[in-house]
Parts: C-alpha cells; sequence; structure tokens
C-alpha cells in the first residue's frame, strides 16, 4: 500500500517537459525554476519529449540508448535531418528529398565569386534586405603565423545573392597563407581593399543608416546578422554591432551539443542540412550559404504563439520566484509547464516581425 502511495507520489511530481521524476513537489519546482522548459524547445515527435538541442533529441531517437519505442517508429518514418516524423514512409520520402539541401550551387558560386571585388551594398536592390549572412577566411600572422587576420570576406542576403565579396588587405603582415585551406596567394592580396575600407562598408551596410545607440530588435532598420563563430569574425574584421542582431549558429542552443560547447558549421551543414562543405579550398561564400540555410531552417519552426515568449521579459521574472513557492507546489506539471519560458531567442521569432 505504501508502495502505492509513493509511486503515486512521484508521478504527479514529473516534470511535464523532459519526463524526470521527484520525490517531492518542492524538488519539481525548483527543476522547472532553473531549466526554462518552453514551446521552443525541440520536442519528439512521438513522445513529445523536450530536449535542449537537436542533438539531444538525436541521441534520444537513435543514439546509443534511444527510447526504444520512438527509434522504432523513428527509423520507418522519421526524417533524419530536421528530425520530423512523417504520416507514413511515402510522405517520408517526398519529405526528406526537400529537406536535404545541396550544395552545388553553392560551389559553383562561390568559384565565379573569386574573381574579384563585388559590391552591391549601395545598389538599390539590396535595401530590402532585412538579414545577412557573414564568414570571413583568414591568414596567419605573427611570428609563428597562428594570428588570425581576416583576408578575405563575404556578405550574402537570404536568397544566397552576393552582396559583398573581396579580398581585405590586414593591417600586420601575413606570415602564413595558409593555402591549403583557403586558397589565397600574396598577389591576391597585394592591391586588395584595406581592412578599414571593409570594415565600414559592413557597418555601414549592417547598421542601414541606424545610429548604433538606437539599434533595436524589432522595429528598427538595422539588419539581422547571421553567422557561425561570429564573435571571431568581427572581431578580425574590427567592426562592432549589438548581440540582439546577431543569429549565430555556433552559439545558438539547439545547435550545440548536449555538452553545451558548439558543433562545427561542418558538422551542422551535413546533419542538419545534408550535404558537405568545406572539403577542400574553403570558400566564404559557401560558409554564407551554409549559416543561411541553417537559419532559415530554424526560423521556419512552427513554435506556440506567447505573447511574452522569453524568461527575462518583464511579465515572466516572477513566474517562479520564491515567494510563489506554496502556489506553485499547489499547480499540475503541467500548468508549471504553461508558466515556464525559455532562456534564449528562438529564431522562430524572427518570421513573426518580418
Amino acid at each position: 500500500m505504501d508502495y502505492r502511495v509513493e509511486s503515486s507520489e512521484t508521478l504527479r511530481n514529473k516534470c511535464a517537459a523532459c519526463y524526470r521524476q521527484f520525490n517531492k513537489i518542492e524538488h519539481l519546482v525548483e527543476h522547472m525554476r532553473t531549466s526554462y522548459h518552453s514551446a521552443h524547445e525541440p520536442t519528439c515527435g512521438i513522445c513529445k519529449k523536450h530536449c535542449r538541442s537537436f542533438e539531444s533529441l538525436r541521441e534520444h531517437l537513435i543514439g546509443p540508448l534511444p527510447k526504444q519505442e520512438c527509434r522504432n517508429i523513428f527509423s520507418t518514418r522519421g526524417c533524419k535531418f530536421c528530425l520530423a516524423i512523417l504520416d507514413s514512409p511515402y510522405a517520408l520520402r517526398v519529405h526528406q528529398d526537400r529537406c536535404q539541401l545541396s550544395g552545388v550551387n553553392a560551389g559553383l558560386l562561390g568559384r565565379f565569386a573569386n574573381l574579384g571585388i563585388r559590391d552591391n551594398t549601395e545598389n538599390g536592390s539590396t535595401r530590402g534586405t532585412q538579414v545577412v549572412a557573414l564568414a570571413c577566411k583568414m591568414v596567419g600572422g605573427g611570428s609563428d603565423g597562428s594570428l588570425d587576420l581576416c583576408a578575405k570576406v563575404c556578405l550574402i542576403d537570404e536568397y544566397e545573392n552576393i552582396i559583398f565579396q573581396s579580398y581585405v588587405k590586414p593591417l600586420l603582415p601575413v606570415t602564413n597563407y595558409r593555402y591549403e585551406t583557403t586558397g589565397i596567394r600574396p598577389e591576391y592580396l597585394r592591391d586588395a581593399m584595406p581592412l578599414r575600407q571593409v570594415q565600414k562598408k559592413i557597418q555601414d551596410f549592417l547598421c542601414n543608416g541606424e545610429p548604433m545607440w538606437k539599434i533595436r530588435p524589432r522595429g528598427g532598420k538595422a539588419r539581422i546578422l547571421v553567422g557561425h563563430g561570429l564573435d571571431h569574425d568581427l572581431d578580425s574584421l574590427q567592426v562592432e554591432y549589438p548581440q540582439v542582431m546577431i543569429r549565430d549558429t555556433a552559439k545558438y542552443p539547439p545547435l550545440m551539443k548536449t555538452s553545451k560547447l558548439s558543433n562545427s558549421l561542418k558538422y551542422l551543414t551535413q546533419a542538419y542540412l545534408g550535404y558537405d562543405i568545406q572539403t577542400g579550398i574553403q570558400d566564404p561564400y559557401e560558409d554564407c550559404v551554409a549559416t543561411m540555410k541553417l537559419y532559415m531552417r530554424m526560423r521556419s519552426q512552427v513554435h506556440k504563439t506567447e505573447a511574452y515568449p522569453l524568461a527575462s521579459d518583464p511579465q515572466n521574472r516572477n513566474n517562479f520566484a520564491s515567494w510563489r513557492q506554496n502556489e506553485l507546489e499547489r499547480m499540475s506539471p503541467e500548468q508549471m509547464l504553461e508558466a515556464s519560458r525559455s532562456d534564449y531567442y528562438c529564431w522562430c521569432l524572427d518570421s513573426r516581425d518580418m
């Protein structure tokens, strides 16, 4: 009899998102306070379990110790790229043909882009651009060639059209051109655009006429910047840009490892887009296309609409406040999940502002 009571109580203290069970209701409340479960987390299409990242969801479905029922269904009706569950094996084949993208066009256009400077930053056709992707290729500076210096930069729009591309003349002498991966030779940089000029062009295009201090996440003219490891790229270009306008695939929680470390762009492209990049000489255009496709895929996800979707929104700051402990302990797990909010900005919210 005692066992049944304890089992029932434990079941009542089961998280409605990740299904963890707790002996005491106060432990469940603390879990919800720190886990930031929300409708924006990657979710298993079969058992509806919430996962912190797509990597965690992948392990749940096809990892070393998957949930067997979910694995069986996923093996016949699950997309290995977006991890969605389809209605039938036929629907899966149709879906996966669309879901697996190709990098062929990126490679071809990238080769054409190698021909020289391409500058459409002041072209009227780019004025309506709201999202751009940036990538750089680095050569080595310093006595041992380990200091990263930007030698080539590319900026594209959401339709993968080149807005700006140029070789960049670094401020410091180049001691290692890293030709095997960059394909850059000394003569390419001899008459290249100076770093200061590149910096100004990119900064002006991103801000789009809006003062830096005035840039805000919604309703402004500044453009969303997409990339992978953008802190490094922007630092090498000596460009400053507000974090609220940056979408970095290296830092986006759903695209990170279960250990909360960043995945490489090469891995993300292969795992979630279905094609390979960076197989030989690397082109920044190819990296731009990959990050833009990843961003568009994440942005296109359909999640529950919430008036205030972030835990940091003023309206949500007291959702799990300690002074509400007694009230929270009287809530069901489902009610707690309803009150919980995400601790990161989900990119699906960008689609609602466009």
